[in-house]
């Protein structure tokens, strides 16, 4: 089974960020008013940016991690710009290439090495 991390942008420009089972049946909720809460009020929505993952507890981290971001760290995610993103982390230097790597390895499960 695969679980997803997701963000949608509200009628309002703002960000919904949450985490899945059923990233299809997800959105139709939110699109017919069937989940309470934070955009009930604010649609239409619309998914800007998704990751699946292997498990409930990894989409959860991930949505939880990218809530506390700023705007501007969510719109690189979106636009997958991972050196603003680095940037933005306030990393030094030395810590940029093992964070693109974790990141990267986060982001496509699949790239990682056996």
């Amino acid at each position: 089974m695969s679980f997803y991390a997701y963000m949608l942008r509200c009628r309002d420009g703002s960000y919904y960020v949450g985490h899945t089972d059923n990233l299809e049946a997800r959105l139709i909720q939110h699109r017919d008013v069937l989940v309470p809460g934070y955009t009930r009020t604010r649609r239409p929505v619309r998914l800007v940016w998704c990751e699946g993952f292997r498990s409930r507890d990894e989409a959860f981290a991930d949505e939880r991690r990218i809530k506390g971001w700023s705007r501007v760290k969510k719109e690189a995610l979106i636009a997958k710009d991972w050196n603003r993103i680095i940037a933005l982390s306030g990393l030094r230097s030395t810590d940029r290439a093992k964070t693109t790597h974790e990141t990267t390895q986060a982001a496509h499960p699949s790239r990682a090495s056996g």
